[in-house]
């Protein structure tokens, strides 16, 4: 059976936990194969109002999120929703953040490790003219979403992303099989040491 993925996206009042930011919308998008099977999305009340600069990147302002649940209800939706699957997102170290933030507030701890789709990218996609979400989807020709920063349009975004970048690692680089665990090494080696990643890899028996 094919490993299913999570690609997760929040949307938030803010750029740091810490600085007591908030998330106001969570999307996610179960890979399997090359084919998105199921999907998630919520609106978060983050009991604050959310910054104008953030209404007009996101379109969510506070009337949108007024009437939604609050964090502590949400995450354990999503605890559940995700379960085991790997969990995917683009710049992971933010929502990474969030939702550890969140889940330290309900005394709750996620089972899955994030993987980032950016840090890949920036091994697959070495001269691209940067690694925003909005380039990739352009340069690689992945259907976009009818709105950037919306959570589940971002997470369905990342998804065929990630699916992109397989084949072009498979077609460039002859690979029968590209791997979880291949995608993992490069998140972690140097960029320059990429190709040299591949190759070991790609000695490994199948």
């Amino acid at each position: 059976m094919t490993q299913r993925l999570a690609f997760i996206d929040f949307e938030t009042t803010g750029l740091s936990p810490d600085a007591g930011d908030r998330i106001i919308e969570v999307g996610i998008a179960v890979l399997e194969g090359n084919e998105v099977v199921d999907r998630y999305q919520s609106f978060v009340n983050p009991q604050r109002p959310i910054p104008g600069v953030v209404v007009s990147l996101t379109g969510i302002d506070d009337a949108m999120v007024r009437n939604a649940p609050q964090a502590a209800e949400v995450l354990p939706e999503v605890i559940e929703f995700v379960g085991q699957m790997p969990l995917v997102a683009h710049n992971a170290s933010f929502d990474q953040r969030f939702m550890d933030g969140e889940l330290r507030r309900i005394k709750r701890r996620r089972a899955s490790e994030f993987i980032c789709s950016l840090r890949v990218a920036r091994r697959v996609y070495p001269t691209a003219p940067n690694h925003k979400l909005a380039t990739l989807v352009r340069m690689t020709g992945v259907p976009p979403a009818e709105q950037y920063h919306r959570a589940l349009g971002d997470a369905e975004m990342t998804a065929g992303l990630w699916t992109r970048m397989v084949e072009d690692l498979r077609q460039q680089h002859g690979l029968n099989n590209v791997s979880l665990e291949l995608m993992q090494a490069l998140q972690s080696c140097r960029v320059a040491g990429a190709a040299e990643a591949i190759s070991r890899w790609s000695a490994v028996p199948e």
